[in-house]
């Protein structure tokens, strides 16, 4: 199975306020997305790391990485520094990536596009680095944890969810 994700932003307590998650502090908040991130990807699953993995002050990425469950890719974001792109615990590291899954064309970037390749023939682009806070064009989702209950998503769920948006532009699920 594969899966996507985004702004995990592991070890930096910036996020606590500027997203609203809701933990006491950063050790609280890691420890929870590390046990929702095991609880819906299985040892032998793939998962597509949109960008903003962790802070710098984290801690060791490759004793991170050990911790998840899954094969992990990682799209470089704007907040992953060389500690994090440099770990040997991914698969792949690039800036963009596309693939074929589940009979679609996936545009992969952190950032979301306005158009996209083959996007006239229904490609769809899968991003972060907004937080849930920017309202999608059609067939385009933000897989960042803080749209998506703080774990990994399927592009099967995401085709399924049907899609409300809210006042701050983030996405509610029906």
């Amino acid at each position: 199975m594969i899966h996507f994700t985004g702004d995990t932003h592991f070890g930096d307590p910036r996020v606590l306020r500027l997203d609203r998650r809701p933990f006491s502090d950063v050790v609280e908040h890691d420890d929870a997305l590390i046990r929702t991130w095991n609880e819906t990807v299985g040892p032998d699953d793939e998962v597509w790391h949109l960008g903003d993995f962790m802070s710098a002050r984290a801690g060791d990425c490759t004793e991170l990485l050990a911790r998840l469950n899954g094969r992990k890719h990682l799209i470089i974001g704007n907040n992953d520094p060389a500690t994090t792109t440099n770990s040997p615990g991914w698969e792949s590291v690039q800036h963009y990536a596309e693939l074929r899954h589940e009979e679609r064309h996936l545009i992969l970037c952190h950032y979301a596009f306005r158009t996209w390749n083959q996007m006239g023939k229904k490609s769809i682009n899968l991003h972060g680095h907004s937080h849930g806070r920017l309202k999608p064009l059609p067939r385009q989702y933000d897989v960042g944890v803080d749209g998506q209950g703080l774990r990994p998503v399927t592009l099967a769920l995401l085709l399924t969810r049907k899609r409300f948006v809210m006042g701050g532009g983030g996405i509610l699920d029906e």
